[in-house]
């Protein structure tokens, strides 16, 4: 019985010994363990923020064909597009005084925001203090998610107001926004699809720009919704930068982004303007490469910021004569 339990007893002997258990990790191990994790992770957040990004920018697409499609909605209802701004005289002053009543309120019911619209007075201006509430209300659609989180304006004059990032094309150059415009949408303006001589396929009806905390919101026809082809797309005026250019540090980098972006800045329009609550300013988006815009027949199609001078303020005007094709 002895013997037995002697032998009974090597087993346990055997799985206690210390060749064949583990009290955890060794600090090695658990650094290599950390070095992996940290190296997949650095691996895997750039996959996941240009995953991120492609989702915003394909929801601006989206926003972009549902501005498109409103504007072809307008167009078959009232044979003509909506006026890109209402006052009794122009230019417009990028002030909060007039009557300014802008394109996206006529849209209103075809954006499925019928209710904003009826709260709209048509016999005061938008500026009233009526308005207040639907000044500030949200219109998701002409919201880009790639651009800041702000979506409300910080003015002290007390003209609060939601923002937007779409705007309607009023000129090919930089130029006040007046009824001789070039483009679709301006002062008083009552464009038909016939009046737009190059096609409405290869003429440009609204574009992606980034908003700023003193715009005066969706609601108003100033430069707040209305834009022009005065500068290059994501170009920063005054400054010779573009919106998503390399860092200056990079001199390399610097050096031969410019050099794509000769041809182009040997032709901006400098603003001259004496009266700088006249000057309107131009396209821009949060999007890498270039922008968003909406053609007339509703189609949405990327320009590159590298785009010709000359084919890009060809598609902003609507009656040049001349036919872009492909860009």
């Amino acid at each position: 019985m002895t013997e037995n339990r002697e032998r009974s007893s090597e087993p346990a002997l055997a799985n206690s010994s210390p060749n064949s258990r583990r009290g955890g990790f060794t600090l090695i191990e658990l650094l290599v363990v950390i070095a992996i994790v940290a190296i997949l992770m650095a691996l895997l957040l750039p996959a996941v923020q240009m995953a991120r990004e492609a989702a915003r920018r394909t929801q601006c697409k989206n926003n972009l064909a549902q501005i498109g499609l409103a504007l072809q909605n307008y167009h078959l209802a009232h044979e003509v597009l909506p006026p890109g701004s209402l006052n009794q005289s122009g230019p417009i002053r990028n002030q909060p005084q007039g009557y300014h009543h802008g394109w996206y309120i006529h849209l209103l019911p075809h954006l499925d925001e019928r209710p904003a619209f009826h709260r709209i007075d048509p016999d005061v201006g938008i500026y009233d203090a009526g308005h207040a509430e639907v000044r500030s209300h949200l219109v998701r659609p002409l919201v880009c998610p790639s651009d800041t989180p702000a979506l409300y304006s910080s003015r002290t004059d007390d003209v609060s107001a939601a923002l937007c990032n779409y705007a309607g094309v009023h000129h090919p150059v930089e130029a006040p926004i007046d009824t001789t415009n070039h483009g679709v949408l301006f002062l008083n303006s009552r464009v038909r699809f016939a009046d737009v001589h190059d096609g409405i396929s290869q003429t440009m009806f609204v574009g992606e720009f980034l908003h700023s905390a003193q715009d005066l919101g969706w609601a108003s026809g100033t430069k707040a919704t209305l834009r022009n082809g005065g500068v290059p797309i994501n170009a920063m005026p005054g400054t010779g930068r573009y919106y998503n250019d390399p860092d200056p540090a990079d001199d390399e980098a610097r050096a031969e982004y410019i050099a794509a972006h000769a041809t182009f800045d040997e032709r901006l329009d400098e603003p001259t303007l004496s009266d700088s609550a006249l000057w309107v300013g131009g396209f821009e988006s949060r999007h890498e490469g270039g922008g968003h815009f909406s053609l007339g027949d509703g189609s949405v199609r990327f320009a590159s910021e590298n785009i010709d001078v000359d084919i890009y303020r060809n598609l902003l005007d609507r009656a040049d004569g001349v036919v872009v094709g492909e860009f």
